[in-house]
């Protein structure tokens, strides 16, 4: 009788443990599909190439997808995330293989019993923006052009410490490169950057992130510095406003002191009229009059002015259908209608996105 006590409550202590590594993981995942018309018909279908998210046209697609395993605990964290649609193509066209489809793959470990503070390395979400590749998560369903054209992902080494009230974390990055998960043949330079958050109260959030690093193999390398600040202001529970500023220098040419600039305010308004229903618009504009992103070879570059407006409906909490109309107005001509060149694109977008 004794031997059999003893026996189920070895039993009872492993099915505790079992249960309690089984809490410990959580799967998840996200489905966006969409259908988008650009008035400018583009003959290959594709939006202009500044434009990665709900970038094709005339057409019924998936803008991306991903299925999700997580683990924490108190001493170590992991994810990994698989993906695929439309979005994951033209992000990630330049790497090889199977990380072609590699949203995010991660370990972290605490650095310290009493403090918040973590070490993680692998590919992860990238620390620039605040219009993530989760179009349900942003107030507008595409992305400003600042974040198209900014990483979606990152590869590297981060240290991470919060604050024991939650109000301010600090992140130092240490990465393979701008947007890369694969370091660039013949560049043999680090990368890095370094994000700070500051939440004083849950109606407000001010963040800053930089990246320092360069482009182009060793002997024709150039410094690259780019900086992200923007604000979330919550008013209400209806009404919220997100502000943002990203200014980018890169050298024209290796040694030289002479830089080509990148900038590019934006604001967004959100406002929730009824329980699940929201409208939101943003208006911003983007300067890269020397095509350090945005190539254009006329005589004023990309300077363009973007307006937008959507509306969604949220039938439940993880789900969202949105519609949105947008229009780009540039100082030349960028865009291309019926193989001539004009400075207007104007677009439609619909979408259905399910979280879970």
């Amino acid at each position: 009788m004794k031997k059999l006590l003893i026996i189920t409550a070895s039993l009872a202590v492993g099915t505790m443990a079992y249960s309690q590594e089984k809490s410990n993981i959580k799967i998840s995942g996200y489905l966006e599909t969409y259908y988008g018309y650009d008035f400018n018909k583009p003959a290959d279908n594709n939006r202009p190439g500044f434009i990665y998210s709900h970038n094709r046209h005339n057409e019924v697609n998936l803008n991306l997808g991903f299925i999700k395993g997580s683990y924490e605990n108190d001493a170590v964290r992991g994810n990994i995330a698989i993906l695929t649609g439309t979005y994951a193509n033209a992000n990630l066209a330049g790497e090889p293989g199977v990380l072609k489809n590699i949203y995010e793959a991660n370990i972290g470990v605490k650095l310290s019993k009493n403090a918040n503070l973590w070490l993680d390395a692998g590919i992860f979400p990238s620390h620039i923006g605040f219009e993530s590749a989760i179009s349900k998560d942003c107030w507008s369903l595409t992305r400003n052009i600042s974040s198209e054209n900014t990483p979606f992902q990152s590869t590297g080494v981060k240290i991470t410490y919060g604050t024991p009230d939650n109000k301010l974390t600090a992140t130092l990055i240490y990465l393979n490169g701008w947007a890369r998960i694969i370091r660039q043949d013949g560049n043999t330079k680090p990368a890095g950057g370094l994000q700070l958050t500051w939440k004083p109260n849950d109606k407000i959030t001010l963040n800053y992130s930089n990246y320092l690093g360069t482009e182009g193999a060793n002997a024709v390398r150039v410094n690259r510095f780019y900086q992200n600040i923007y604000g979330v202001f919550q008013f209400t529970d209806e009404l919220g406003l997100t502000m943002g500023f990203d200014y980018g220098t890169q050298q024209q040419a290796k040694g030289s002191d002479d830089t080509n600039q990148v900038l590019s305010p934006v604001a967004i308004v959100q406002y929730k009229f009824a329980d699940k229903f929201a409208v939101a618009g943003r208006v911003e504009y983007y300067e890269d009059k020397n095509g350090v992103f945005i190539p254009t070879g006329t005589a004023n570059g990309f300077k363009t002015t973007g307006y937008s407006l959507n509306f969604d409906y949220a039938p439940i909490s993880n789900a969202v259908i949105r519609l949105e109309g947008k229009t780009y107005s540039s100082k030349d001509k960028v865009f291309v209608r019926d193989l001539n060149s004009v400075n207007h694109n104007a677009a439609i977008t619909a979408s259905i996105a399910l979280s879970f």
